[in-house]
C-alpha cells in the first residue's frame, strides 16, 4: 500500500518557525517518524513539500493513479484554497487532513477549513503525532475498504 504524505506552504521551515506554536521538529524529523511508522505498517510513503499550491496540485495528480490515500498538511492553504479541494477530490481517494497545532484555538481566520468536509477525519494540535495519528488512521481506513 503506498499513501501520499503533502507538506503545505511554510513546513520547510518547521522547527525554527514559531517553535511555541509548531515546536522544535524540523521537516526531516517529522519524516524520520513518519518513515519509521511506515515500516513498522508495512506502508510505502511517497512525501511532498512545497510552499506552491500549483505544484502541490500537480503532485496530486501525478500520484492519483499510485497511492492509494493522502495525509496532507494543507497549512494555511486549508483556510483558503477550493483549488486544492479540488485537487483532492479530483483524484478520488481518501484523505486525512493533519496540523501540527490546533487551528480551533488560535486565530478565527484559521478556524475555517475548506478542505475538512470532504477529508475521512481531521487530527490536529498533536504536534508530529498528529502526522503519525492520521497516517494510522488512514491506513486502518484503506484496510477496512479493501475488505468491504
Amino acid at each position: 500500500m503506498r499513501i501520499a504524505v503533502v507538506h503545505g506552504p511554510n513546513l520547510n521551515l518547521l522547527g525554527t518557525r514559531e517553535p511555541e506554536v509548531y515546536g522544535t521538529a524540523t521537516l526531516r524529523d517529522v519524516s524520520r517518524e513518519i518513515a519509521a511508522l511506515a515500516e513498522a505498517l508495512e506502508v510505502e510513503i511517497v512525501e511532498f513539500q512545497s510552499n506552491s499550491e500549483g505544484k502541490i496540485l500537480d503532485f496530486l495528480a501525478e500520484v492519483r493513479d499510485t497511492a492509494a490515500g493522502v495525509v496532507i498538511n494543507p497549512a494555511g492553504l486549508g483556510h483558503t484554497s477550493v483549488a486544492l479541494l479540488d485537487g483532492l477530490l479530483g483524484i478520488s481517494r481518501p484523505f486525512v487532513e493533519v496540523h501540527l497545532s490546533n487551528p480551533a484555538s488560535r486565530e478565527a481566520f484559521r478556524r475555517h477549513s475548506m478542505i475538512a468536509p470532504a477529508a475521512v477525519g481531521t487530527v490536529a494540535g498533536f504536534g508530529v503525532d498528529s502526522y503519525l495519528s492520521g497516517l494510522r488512521c488512514l491506513h486502518n481506513h484503506l484496510l477496512r475498504q479493501r475488505h468491504e
